[in-house]
């Protein structure tokens, strides 16, 4: 069974190489793709040299930044042109944590979809300031409410099963930034894949820093009222 873990990265320099060998440590026979949109901080090198050493390990090195649902997509797409059975998406920043990959490909095996969750366990993002709690969690709730749903829909750390989701369902979302997450994730539901949850710790990012912008708050919360109304006739 073919598996590939798709990992954007844009100046992920302090996290890549701890990344890269905790992935492999756990799944040797895992092909890791990394979609980087045009770091500067030699994330690209280091990725480069990984390379060379493995043969599983691929990257696409884009010109420019054009939005980490946008690099879902590509990640996506070549996975599927390329037959892989079993695609896992990730962060490089640190937050999602290889350990959990076992599981993801555990439960995929008997669900089209797995996502994880960081509200089943009471103390997963313990470690984070107290504002980006609440704002996470406020966005969680108001996310669900809006769009009638009951997940964790705007983490990246997921598994899909590619032989099982039509390609045309996971790339039916247009969102190309953070929004794509819970929009992908409402039209997989909506289409009646059904979606499994496992219960993971997110720690606060320890080295880097955060791409996310204000403006892109801003503009997930515009392009989540569109689905308030557009979510009415949407038809399976």
């Amino acid at each position: 069974m073919k598996k590939i873990v798709i990992i954007p990265t844009l100046n992920e320099n302090k996290n890549i190489d701890i990344l890269i060998s905790k992935i492999l440590r756990i799944d040797q026979s895992l092909n890791l793709l990394f979609i980087d949109d045009n770091s500067t901080d030699g994330t690209k090198q280091k990725i480069i040299k990984f390379s060379k050493k493995n043969k599983n390990i691929d990257y696409v090195f884009r010109k420019k930044k054009l939005g980490v649902g946008s690099a879902h997509k590509v990640g996506l797409k070549l996975a599927y042109k390329n037959k892989y059975n079993i695609a896992i998406t990730m962060d490089a920043d640190g937050t999602h944590n290889p350990k959990y990959i076992p599981k993801l490909l555990r439960h995929i095996k008997n669900n089209p979809i797995v996502i994880t969750n960081r509200f089943l366990s009471k103390n997963s993002i313990i470690d984070w300031p107290f504002s980006r709690r609440l704002l996470t969690k406020i966005r969680y709730h108001l996310i669900n409410f809006t769009l009638n749903i009951c997940y964790d829909t705007s983490g990246a750390f997921r598994c899909y099963n590619l032989k099982i989701v039509k390609k045309k369902d996971i790339l039916a979302a247009i969102d190309n930034g953070y929004s794509f997450f819970w929009e992908s994730t409402f039209l997989l539901h909506k289409k009646k894949y059904k979606i499994y949850e496992i219960p993971v710790d997110l720690p606060f990012r320890k080295l880097g820093s955060s791409k996310m912008k204000i403006s892109d708050i801003i503009n997930s919360l515009i392009f989540l009222c569109y689905y308030f109304f557009k979510r009415f006739f949407i038809r399976n």
